[in-house]
């Protein structure tokens, strides 16, 4: 006996839970490439995100065709492609904190020597949108887009310092915000020590996440009164004693006032970089 048809309606809602679960699929390898590891092979890939290697190895060659990924002439791995910046740069020419911030880190790294970026909270992580390397030889950068979830991060310091003490919390003993020995105990004094980096809306990094650098992250707030930026500066600690550190904070303290003032913060807001910052 023939077994009736199904109606378009529930065909319809199949076939849309097929794209969204493909594009889920895609999203999920692309997130797999990182700073540290550009170059990923099909069977990496596929051992991170879960999936058949078959299923890996067709979407991979989807995205290639689209230039989103390439694949290297001599390894024959993966890595990503510039078609992602045609995706990418209209987001990053409307970000208004972008367009204010661009002179004033323009001005910072010519006065200080070193990197200075733009970074941007996504929720649970986060994000370089903009960056000035340093004119030196010797130096720290990233490229556009890097993540950051390390509790230590002087970027990720000063935005979990603005979360609710319940949200922060939940992040860092899921495990999504990583922090060394995420215990219950660890966490609570980490927390506390954010109540201080609230204050000043500066935060410090002297060696914490990496033991050749230090990076140091001033709020930048807009019309509302929000802190819906960064402004970070990275450099090498081989060349930043404590005495330094302290004046890379009050240039990034100075540099994060600025570019709120372009995005409208009000006169009465809160400034950071009023209380003393150590190096901690």
């Amino acid at each position: 006996m023939r077994s009736p048809m199904t109606p378009p309606s529930e065909n319809t809602s199949a076939g849309e839970a097929r794209a969204a679960s493909v594009v889920s699929h895609a999203l999920r390898v692309l997130r797999c490439f990182s700073v540290d590891e550009p170059l990923l092979g099909v069977t990496e890939i596929a051992a991170r995100v879960g999936l058949h290697k078959s299923t890996v190895s067709r979407l991979l060659a989807t995205l290639e065709q689209e230039n989103v990924v390439e694949r290297d002439p001599q390894t024959r791995r993966y890595r990503l492609g510039l078609g992602l910046i045609s995706v990418a740069g209209p987001l990053l020419a409307e970000l208004d904190e972008r367009r204010a911030a661009y002179p004033v880190l323009l001005e910072l790294t010519e006065r200080t020597g070193e990197t200075s970026a733009l970074m941007v909270w996504s929720g649970d992580q986060a994000v370089c949108v903009e960056q000035i390397p340093s004119p030196r030889q010797i130096k720290h950068t990233t490229p556009l887009g890097t993540r950051y979830n390390t509790a230590l991060s002087a970027s990720v310091q000063l935005f979990l310092a603005e979360q609710p003490p319940e949200r922060a919390q939940a992040l860092l003993l899921s495990g999504i915000i990583e922090l060394p020995d995420p215990t219950e105990a660890s966490v609570g004094t980490y927390l506390e020590s954010l109540r201080q980096v609230a204050e000043e809306g500066v935060a410090l990094n002297y060696g914490k996440t990496s033991m050749d650098e230090v990076g140091v992250a001033a709020a930048v707030r807009d019309h509302r009164d929000r802190t819906v930026a960064a402004v970070m500066i990275a450099a090498p600690r081989y060349r930043v004693t404590p005495e330094q550190a302290q004046l890379l904070s009050s240039a990034a303290v100075a540099a994060a006032r600025e570019v709120s003032q372009r995005l409208g913060a009000p006169a009465g807001a809160r400034r950071p970089g009023q209380a003393s910052l150590g190096v901690r």
